[in-house]
């Protein structure tokens, strides 16, 4: 039997996903959360096989809440509306074994958890698509120094960090900006957020 946790902060779709779940002869739904921290707390608790997560949740995201469970033995799946770039290289990054579009049809959500109990990952095709069309163009240390630009860090405090001087971060920025096609720092980090090559 497949033990199956539920995190959707939409009750009336939480509710249709646990029951057609059930009905499912090798699936059991054992908890069901309204949000991601509750999530973390009932995939703790219960020791499912599988945590199925919607993305835009209260308290914690289903991002933020897979990143916490990325360690865990519990299969991650997204299950969202959002087919976006950035959303899917985080998703990857924390480990998620599938990424599903809540308007694929209720037999496909079922035979993705099978692939995924059987090792396998299962993402939505359009994502992949979508990834391999849009390249991250920065080299590691270039996101680095974004990354630290979005996280409120200054020219120096960058600098020092990096190990590197404030004329190197400057020169760093200008090719950020150079690549990206964009004339400021905020519009880098709105972009790059986007498209998953910073949190």
């Amino acid at each position: 039997m497949i033990r199956i946790v539920i995190a959707e902060d939409q009750q009336m779709l939480l509710g249709a996903l646990g029951s057609l779940l059930d009905l499912k002869e090798d699936m059991e739904v054992v908890g069901k959360a309204e949000n991601g921290e509750r999530a973390v707390e009932l995939v703790k608790e219960l020791d499912p096989d599988v945590c199925i997560m919607d993305i835009e949740m209260p308290v914690k995201t289903g991002l933020e809440a897979a990143e916490d469970l990325s360690d865990h033995r519990c299969k991650v799946i997204i299950l969202t509306t959002f087919a976006r770039a950035g959303y899917f290289e985080r998703a990857r990054k924390a480990k998620v074994k599938g990424y599903l579009l809540k308007d694929s049809p209720s037999e496909e959500l079922a035979n993705s958890i099978r692939t995924i109990m059987d090792g396998r990952r299962a993402y939505a095709p359009e994502l992949i698509d979508m990834v391999y069309d849009n390249p991250n163009p920065l080299t590691e240390r270039e996101g680095q120094v974004l990354q630290l630009i979005a996280d409120g860090r200054t020219t120096k405090e960058i600098a020092a960090d990096l190990h590197i001087t404030n004329g190197t971060v400057r020169n760093y920025v200008s090719l950020i900006l150079d690549k990206l096609e964009v004339s400021n720092r905020i519009e880098a980090i709105s972009l790059s957020r986007e498209n998953g090559w910073i949190r």
